[in-house]
């Protein structure tokens, strides 16, 4: 059954309609340079909010393991995603530092990189065309991925359900699609959600 997150959460709302959704993952992006970025006092009140069946995740781009910790030990979030350049040197690292799962993202470009995913010591790899572009990337450089993997970039709710069917991922991970002039839209939210499990049910 492939589970969903829904990427980029920042206000009230968001977390309101997440859990009317029921989706398995959220994530709060921590990455100052992105337009979604939110500080953690703001993700801790929102992750409050957040029903307690839902994984919060927090996004980061070379943070150190440091931070990343404080934010996991404290509960703000339950898993980390790393989009950055950090290396098995770093999830060791991280992981002296917390017990709690890692989720470690990859640029799709070539062959080459699936590689790079199937040797990972972090808990999931995530398949991305790049960091938050919105495009597709070539599914068929997948087709052999054998390791469960998180499945984003350029997924929208007209093409989630090819995904699934074609890729199998363990999860989907959307952001920008389920957005309106850059907020999210619960009626997009919600199309995402019901599009992956129409696909997962038949």
């Amino acid at each position: 059954m492939t589970k969903i997150k829904l990427c980029g959460l920042s206000r009230t709302c968001d977390i309101a309609a997440a859990n009317e959704l029921g989706p398995d993952y959220i994530g709060f992006v921590f990455a100052k340079e992105s337009k979604r970025y939110i500080p953690p006092d703001r993700a801790e009140k929102l992750k409050a909010l957040l029903a307690e069946n839902i994984k919060a995740v927090g996004i980061f781009v070379d943070e150190t393991p440091e931070a990343v910790a404080d934010l996991l030990n404290s509960g703000v979030i339950d898993m980390a995603q790393l989009h950055g350049d950090e290396d098995e040197t770093y999830i060791r690292r991280l992981r002296q530092l917390t017990g709690r799962p890692i989720i470690r993202a990859f640029r799709i470009k070539e062959a080459a990189d699936i590689e790079k995913a199937k040797k990972s010591s972090a808990d999931h790899v995530l398949l991305d065309s790049g960091a938050g572009t919105g495009t597709l990337f070539d599914w068929q450089l997948i087709q052999n991925m054998k390791r469960p993997y998180f499945l984003a970039g350029g997924l929208t709710p007209e093409n989630v359900a090819e995904a699934v069917t074609r890729c199998h991922p363990f999860a989907v991970d959307v952001s920008s699609a389920i957005e309106t002039d850059g907020v999210k839209d619960m009626a997009k939210m919600a199309a995402f959600v019901a599009a992956v499990r129409r696909e997962k049910n038949k």
